[in-house]
């Protein structure tokens, strides 16, 4: 029987080989990538059935990297595996097209069978959170992904690159536009968010887990 082929994306080696360890043995590891843009372009290059990726990572978050993903190849099953418990996440993961949600500190038997489930065309979901999510979807409380929602693919990345710390001229190199495209999102972006600084601007890239703290 064929082996299931599985992507891994996470800004942090030990966590990689960690789930290289854990996953070898009943899975095809395709491939190992660091940031969002590496995962996307080898999600495109290999394939796979399976990518299971952080939420924070450099250059682009595993959010928006997933909804890149599924426009390549909506096959391409995605399950992520965070640190974030908040239902938010969870619920923008779900609206970017995921198949599962893990927490990192579950037991790495959750993470297969979300892999599992992933593959048999059900969702998976944390059983920590499973209950907050439903009710929070039922009570209308889920604001955050509405906000973020405020945004575009593009403004979100220009808005990741700049809390990185990157200049708008290494942005347009990243992004291949022009830098007073950078400039005119930035400050389209600042108004439609009704913040006065660049620092306010940050702020709520880390809020809203576009780039981790």
């Amino acid at each position: 029987m064929k082996k299931i082929r599985v992507l891994l994306a996470d800004d942090h080696k030990i966590i990689l080989e960690g789930l290289r360890a854990i996953l070898e043995p009943e899975f095809e590891i395709a491939g190992a990538v660091e940031d969002g843009r590496t995962l996307v372009a080898e999600a495109k290059r290999l394939s796979p059935d399976v990518v299971v990726a952080d939420i924070s990572m450099p250059r682009l978050n595993g959010i928006d990297a997933a909804r890149q993903i599924r426009k390549i190849d909506e096959r391409i099953k995605i399950v992520f595996l965070t640190m974030h418990s908040q239902v938010s996440y969870a619920a923008s993961a779900f609206e970017a097209g995921a198949s599962g949600f893990v927490l990192k500190h579950s037991a790495p038997q959750e993470l297969i069978t979300a892999i599992r489930e992933a593959m048999q065309g059900r969702t998976y979901i944390t059983p920590i959170i499973a209950g907050d999510l439903i009710d929070s979807y039922q009570d209308g409380s889920l604001q955050q992904g509405e906000l973020k929602g405020a945004l575009s693919p593009r403004q979100r990345e220009v808005l990741q690159l700049l809390a990185e710390g990157k200049s708008a001229k290494e942005i347009a190199a990243v992004l291949n536009i022009s830098p007073r495209t950078v400039e005119f999102h930035k400050y389209r972006m600042m108004e439609q968010l009704k913040t006065k600084t660049s620092v306010e601007l940050i702020q709520y890239a880390l809020e809203y887990g576009l780039v981790s703290q």
